[in-house]
């Protein structure tokens, strides 16, 4: 009986409680007096962030959160509830495309997110892209994930690949697709195989020389290294163009 009362006391405090009260209460109370405090009319920001830092928060709770007024005017309890390990699905896809630019790169870093969530994250920011500036275009070559290291390749800018190239994060297969479609151009070409990171990587070596858009300048530096049997199967791509297999047939005759 002891029990009832005092949970009757915790609940009732949770609806009229003010201030610094409804903090204290909020902090350590128990999820169904956190239920009631959301119908609080004193509930404020504060309370909310002080809340949305609870990790056993349900999605009850959270959506209780998301339906509050002040949510939807609050850039700051969108990024807090954006955060949350246990905001549902549809709440957050719903919160992310109200996210900054480098709020959802970094959310795609927080320990434990979802592969799902990371890449409805990833996908907000690849559609933003187009009217990205170059300036944080140039960022986020520096830290951006796999995924969006692809989409800003895509572009093909000389400026961004260059820092690209450098991105741990950036994979082999990646740039390999890069350098197979239309977006590799002679300069860009050119800086992957200058880079100490690609440029001895022999899937990469081939998909430079077998690129029309190579410069000759690679087929001077790499065909003396290279053995008959693979300048056979370098002279066998049909997208060579004739100055390019002109090389490869003069190196031929070398070997």
């Amino acid at each position: 009986m002891t029990l009832d009362v005092n949970s009757a006391k915790l609940l009732h405090k949770a609806l009229t409680a003010t201030g610094d009260e409804l903090l204290v209460l909020l902090e350590q109370a128990p999820l169904d007096v956190v239920q009631a405090a959301l119908k609080n009319p004193a509930l404020g920001e504060s309370h909310l962030l002080l809340l949305l830092k609870r990790p056993d928060l349900g999605e009850d709770h959270l959506r209780g959160i998301c339906r509050l007024e002040m949510v939807e005017s609050s850039h700051t309890l969108k990024v807090a509830i954006a955060r949350h390990p246990g905001t549902p699905a549809h709440q957050l896809l719903a919160i992310l495309p109200h996210l900054y630019l480098f709020e959802l790169l970094n959310f795609c870093y927080i320990p434990g997110i979802t592969p799902d969530q990371k890449l409805a994250a990833e996908r907000n920011i690849i559609q933003r892209l187009p009217v990205t500036p170059l300036g944080n275009k140039l960022t986020l070559a520096r830290r951006a994930t796999s995924t969006v290291l692809e989409s800003l390749l895509k572009e093909g800018d000389p400026r961004i690949v260059e820092i690209c190239l450098t991105n741990p994060r950036l994979k082999e297969g990646t740039v390999f697709q890069f350098l197979r479609s239309a977006a590799a151009k002679a300069e860009t070409i050119s800086q992957v195989a200058r880079s100490p990171r690609w440029q001895n990587r022999p899937n990469l070596r081939e998909a430079i020389l077998t690129n029309p858009r190579t410069p000759l300048v690679w087929f001077t530096l790499w065909l003396p290294g290279m053995g008959r049997g693979e300048l056979k199967r370098l002279i066998a791509s049909t997208r060579l163009t004739p100055l390019q297999k002109k090389a490869v047939e003069e190196r031929l005759k070398k070997v």
